[in-house]
């Protein structure tokens, strides 16, 4: 019997009920941002049929709160759900519980020197399997529901609802790479018969074949599965309580790296759960766009209020010219990963974050985010070749 190493990532659409609850968090805290740089959020939702719940903390005065409600029901609209049909809608019931932060956790972060909002573990990971610096299977999910996505905002997707789900196997068993199954979940109006089929045809086509074989030259003979469960009518929040911060490892790695276990929307980025997690993945992009390593994994930890990590970690899985020590010495010397300098470097305090909140953050190649630039990669260079 034939070896086979099978890997599967899955992501979904800004429709699906938790990443609504991510993009109106992150919508929130861009509004925040923008009233205050230095505004603090933790927003978060919860999303149900005919009923919306937003809660969570900020600094910011009550009197001087933004429109939370609207930018809500902007969002709920620009995603899809347009109809009362849908079971949620622009005109849904939003209820607000919006509170000031605690002042210990303030006195404790916001001192002379800005330290850590929280204690926790982060990771960043990077890998040379893509051109987008991350493991194949996670693209190619996020790259269908983008497609799809797009498809579906611009009328393209005839019959297509809002909520969707993708998930892609990669066979590793030998180079190239091979896609062994595609797998996609399509919330649609009500159609049977020809006009069913015909839906069915076209997702086939003009999604999964177009991206996979068409943008990324794979094979054309994966297995498709498609709306498995036969109809997808019902979705949304009114099928599937959804709740922000629920789909980590769609926003991450897909699976093939560790997370730290903090969600990032909804938060600042004085929260290092959010702005570490952003400045490792910068820091294992530009190491492995150095071919130092064909894959790397960066871990750190931090106490809250302590403005330098307490650990730093690396692996290389093997792949590395370096050894662990080495790397850290580099990381140390040429990134600094205290949360106020992470801020800086990375240009945290703008209103960018709702954009983040599809797609994964890092999934991006046609976006620009300062996390995903490979502006350090000749001064890595200039470092080695000095040491």
């Amino acid at each position: 019997m034939a070896y086979t190493k099978l890997f599967t990532s899955e992501s979904v659409s800004p429709g699906h009920p938790d990443k609504i609850c991510d993009i109106i968090s992150d919508a929130v805290v861009d509004a925040l941002l923008t009233i205050n740089e230095n505004a603090t959020a933790a927003i978060d939702c919860l999303a149900t049929k005919d009923l919306l719940i937003i809660s969570g903390e900020t600094n910011i005065p009550e009197n001087q709160l933004p429109d939370i409600k609207e930018i809500a029901r902007n969002v709920i609209k620009e995603v899809g759900y347009t109809k009362k049909e849908f079971g949620f809608y622009p005109e849904v019931e939003i209820k607000l519980i919006i509170k000031p932060q605690s002042s210990d956790i303030s006195q404790a972060v916001f001192k002379k020197e800005q330290g850590a909002g929280d204690q926790g573990i982060m990771f960043g990971y990077a890998c040379n399997e893509t051109k987008e610096y991350l493991p194949l299977p996670f693209v190619l999910a996020n790259e269908i529901m983008h497609e799809a996505t797009k498809q579906f905002r611009n009328g393209q997707f005839k019959h297509a609802r809002p909520d969707m789900k993708s998930q892609v196997t990669v066979d590793y068993s030998s180079k190239p790479y091979t896609v062994h199954t595609a797998l996609i979940s399509v919330q649609h109006d009500d159609i049977q018969g020809k006009e069913y089929a015909d839906f069915l045809s076209y997702i086939k086509k003009n999604i999964l074949d177009k991206v996979i074989v068409e943008e990324y030259g794979l094979n054309a003979d994966y297995k498709a599965i498609i709306n498995p469960s036969g109809k997808f009518i019902k979705g949304g929040p009114e099928s599937d309580t959804g709740l922000t911060g629920r789909k980590i490892i769609v926003d991450t790695y897909g699976g093939v790296a560790h997370h730290g276990g903090g969600a990032f929307s909804g938060k600042d980025c004085s929260k290092v759960d959010r702005s570490a997690a952003y400045m490792l993945r910068y820091i294992a992009k530009n190491i492995v766009a150095t071919k130092l390593a064909e894959k790397i994994e960066i871990e750190v930890s931090y106490a809250i209020g302590k403005p330098e990590p307490l650990s730093i970690s690396v692996d290389d899985f093997g792949t590395g010219k370096l050894k662990e020590n080495q790397y850290i010495e580099l990381i140390n010397k040429l990134f600094d990963l205290r949360p106020s300098c992470i801020v800086v470097q990375l240009d945290l305090k703008k209103p960018i974050f709702k954009r983040t909140a599809s797609f994964s953050h890092f999934c991006r190649v046609n976006e620009e985010f300062t996390w995903e630039r490979l502006d350090k990669v000749e001064e890595i260079k200039k470092y080695l070749a000095s040491n």
